[in-house]
């Protein structure tokens, strides 16, 4: 039998899986959702960074990028992971990515690696529209 967090809904243990953060409790301190969100945009701008980073290594070759890489890939996912202990897991990876791959896509037209277009920034426009509604219907 499951535990009852909220009126009519019912949580039901994860075989394998302790319960320290339960679904039921990932909306329940609005000041520790905001400060989640941005961890978690804060995160997805790392995600950019070792994306980039990850590009200019040439398969680890040089070292500067390297280390770039090494140490935004840490705090990308470190944050990633502490933005999950109080948002949905679908939600927060949705967003996680679709703010790192908006910002390399915006980087590399910035600094001429891309081409720029229309279609491209329409594109990054909805992109970047469909992570704000995920944050508003969360």
């Amino acid at each position: 039998m499951g535990r009852v967090c909220h009126p009519g809904i019912r949580t039901f243990p994860v075989p394998g899986r302790g319960e320290p953060y339960p679904e039921c409790d990932k909306t329940a301190i609005e000041g520790v959702m905001v400060v989640s969100w941005l961890i978690l945009v804060v995160s997805g701008v790392f995600e950019a960074v070792w994306a980039t980073a990850l590009g200019r290594s040439e398969g680890f070759t040089r070292l500067v990028p390297t280390v770039v890489f090494g140490v935004s890939v840490v705090i990308s996912m470190g944050g990633l992971a502490w933005a999950m202990r109080d948002l949905p897991t679908g939600t927060a990876y949705a967003v996680w990515v679709g703010v790192g791959a908006s910002l390399t896509v915006i980087y590399a037209m910035a600094t001429g690696v891309e081409p720029v277009s229309l279609a491209k920034i329409l594109l990054l426009l909805g992109l970047v529209g469909c992570i704000i509604g995920l944050k508003l219907v969360q």
